[in-house]
């Protein structure tokens, strides 16, 4: 009874707020210049400038898994080199907290459909109250007006796979309940790439799709089965637009676990899992390392010194049984400390992106003003596996019965849920930047 009551409130409270919302973004889209017709498929940017210059807009956008290195490192082995003058926030574990979320489904108008949980029928809700604890210190509640001022007149870019856009939108939905976000510019087609501006705090939060980073197809039902990745050719759709970023997030490595094949210096240099196309067969390790290289090299090169970099490592899928062959994630308490440890592919995949963080900031280190950080969610995410929409990703999915077959999401996260931590931690990872 107490859990329907908790449902039934994060279902219909402040509707009121929400239809005022709604009606207001109504009227704005309405009233919004014709100049902004006229750039509709284009991304706007804010200049840089103080809290009293006007805003200019400028035009942009011009499987199996693989064995193993023999020495793949334990978590415990490479969390030292994270967080060098604070808390070590990457360790640490999820307790019980009744004080829920910041925000719910029906107030926060970003969230994508399929993590919608609690609208598409999700039952349970006790995902929603876990806090992680740290085990050096203790990790602050965000504070949705900091991030704002620490943004002020800022371009903060998300850039990278699908886990970008999730954890872009849990920050917008928190962002939201101190000042509304408007929608600027979305793609025409297919929507993957969105500009927000906040304009109490003239910040702008930006969504680029690229999930290798690099210059890449990405493979589809209707052409090849494995993707094409050119690992020394930094993916130009968003690092033209370098220019205009203060801050870059970066996230990837779901889609490196699928067959590809690996261009360098024009030529073909292997593939992973396409046995029909005779390429040297080779895990993913190698080519992940290239890409993040050569990323944050070419943003070294072309930025010199005028903008943070925080690359967010890698979130553990959950999948019971193959991705491919109706793999579930049903469990609905995260796991206790001693249940998980961070191990394996996930380990060696945090590994490498925490190695080439260190590599770039030895490279940066003569651009002053130059911070690469890491955001470091492996570990909170692997205990975790209640956390993803599962089959709650299609609306209520058991509405006629246990169909033969449902269609599961381990990967992504509902929202609320535990991906807001992860803001929690970007937040701080600002403030300590703001100290420096």
């Amino acid at each position: 009874m107490e859990e329907r009551k908790m449902r039934s409130a994060l279902l219909f409270e402040d509707k009121s707020v929400a239809f005022i919302k709604r009606f207001a973004f109504s009227i704005s889209y309405v009233l919004l210049p014709a100049t902004l017709l006229c750039t509709f498929f284009y991304f706007l940017s804010i200049t840089q400038s103080s809290t009293t210059t006007t805003t200019t807009y400028r035009p942009s956008f011009s499987s199996p898994h693989p064995s193993l290195p023999s020495s793949s490192p334990s978590f415990s082995s490479e969390r030292d080199k994270v967080y060098h003058d604070s808390c070590d926030y990457s360790n640490g574990e999820w307790v019980d907290d009744r004080s829920g979320p910041l925000y719910n489904v029906t107030t926060c108008g970003t969230i994508k459909e399929s993590e919608k949980c609690i609208s598409n029928g999700r039952p349970d809700l006790g995902y929603l109250y876990w806090r992680w604890q740290p085990k050096e210190c203790n990790l602050p509640r965000f504070e949705p007006l900091t991030f704002l001022q620490a943004v002020e007149n800022k371009h903060v870019a998300f850039v990278g796979d699908s886990l970008a856009r999730n954890q872009l939108e849990s920050l917008l939905c928190m962002l939201a309940t101190v000042s509304n976000p408007n929608l600027v510019y979305k793609s025409p087609n297919d929507n993957k790439f969105r500009r927000w501006h906040f304009p109490s705090h003239n910040a702008n939060l930006s969504l680029y799709w690229s999930p290798f980073l690099v210059e890449g197809v990405e493979r589809s039902n209707e052409g090849p089965y494995y993707n094409t990745m050119y690992l020394d050719h930094v993916n130009e759709r968003w690092a033209r637009d370098l220019e205009w970023f203060d801050m870059i997030v970066v996230s990837f490595g779901h889609w490196f676990l699928l067959p590809s094949v690996y261009y360098e210096g024009g030529l073909v240099i292997g593939s992973l899992n396409c046995p029909d196309l005779n390429h040297t067969q080779m895990d993913f390790y190698v080519p992940l390392r290239k890409v993040l290289r050569t990323t944050l090299s070419s943003i070294i090169e072309r930025k010199r010194g005028e903008v943070d970099v925080i690359v967010k490592t890698f979130s553990p899928a959950h999948f019971e049984g193959d991705w491919d062959k109706a793999g579930t994630c049903l469990k609905t308490q995260p796991y206790k400390k001693e249940e998980k440890d961070v191990e394996g592919m996930d380990a060696e995949i945090r590994k490498i992106e925490i190695e080439e963080v260190e590599n770039a900031k030895a490279k940066a280190s003569e651009f002053g003003g130059f911070r690469l950080d890491i955001l470091d969610v492996t570990r909170l995410a692997l205990l975790r596996p209640d956390g993803h929409p599962g089959p709650y990703m299609n609306p209520f999915p058991f509405a006629k019965g246990v169909p033969e077959r449902v269609q599961n999401d381990c990967v992504h996260w509902c929202l609320p849920g535990p991906i807001d931590t992860w803001n929690q931690i970007f937040l701080q990872i600002i403030k300590k930047r703001e100290k420096r």
